[in-house]
Parts: structure tokens; C-alpha cells; sequence
């Protein structure tokens, strides 16, 4: 399934109903795992599809083709397919992508200090980029 929210806001983007500029900028990475992917792309600049896979272990087959098509779509990654002897596919972050990595880290050391404020200290469930 596409990302309701991106899917929403584009939609309504292109009938004129247009709330904000920062709704536009959260749809582009909204979706449980389009940050994750972008820090992971930002950090190592590329991955094969199982590569990102495995840093992911609970997401599936089908959503992780979504989401990185999704953002493709967005610009915000590119796909590159290599035709050697056998056939393989990297992604890569695009300078737009990357221009969005200031706000991730800035939502990041927000989350952080909110953790800490709230005296949490949770164990993630994925192999979390270092943004």
C-alpha cells in the first residue's frame, strides 16, 4: 500500500486544497520507513536491496519496493541498475534527499531531548543510521 499521508497531501496539492509547506515536507518522508532508509542511504551512500532489507528485519518485501519507489518517485533517491554478468540494483540518496538530513537531525535531537524529559529510555527494533 502507498503512504496514505504522501498520498493524501499530493493529491490535495494538485486540486489546490494546499495547507503548508511543512505538510508537503512531512509527506515526502512520512511512512514508517523512509527515514530510516534516507539516514542509511545518507551514512553509506548506497545499498542493494537486500542490504537494506536486512538493516530493516521486520519490513516486508512488498513495503520496502513501495517505499523506495515512493521515494524515487519523490526524487529523493535514485535507482541505479547494473548490467554485468549478473543483474543487481543499487539505491542511492540524491542531493535532494540529502538536503533533507538537516531536518531528520533536527527531529532526532528533538526526540532525543523529549525522551529524556519523559525519563524513557526505549530499545529500537531497527538498526537505526546514526543521523
Amino acid at each position: 500500500m502507498t503512504d496514505v499521508v504522501r498520498k493524501d497531501v499530493m493529491a490535495r496539492l494538485g486540486n489546490g486544497d494546499y495547507s503548508c509547506e511543512r505538510e508537503f515536507t512531512l509527506a515526502m518522508f512520512s511512512g514508517k520507513w523512509k527515514l530510516v532508509i534516507l539516514c542509511h542511504l545518507n551514512e553509506h551512500h548506497s545499498y542493494r536491496f537486500n542490504g537494506l532489507r536486512n538493516l530493516l528485519p521486520t519490513i516486508t518485501h512488498k513495503v520496502l519496493t513501495n517505499q523506495l519507489r515512493e521515494l524515487e518517485a519523490d526524487g529523493l533517491i535514485t535507482r541505479k541498475v547494473f548490467e554485468e554478468k549478473q543483474l543487481h540494483v543499487e539505491y542511492s540518496i540524491t542531493p535532494l534527499g540529502r538536503s533533507l538530513i538537516p531536518i531528520v537531525e533536527a527531529m532526532g535531537a528533538w526526540g532525543r531531548q523529549r525522551l529524556a524529559a519523559m525519563q524513557l529510555n526505549p530499545t529500537f527494533n531497527v538498526n537505526d543510521a546514526e543521523a
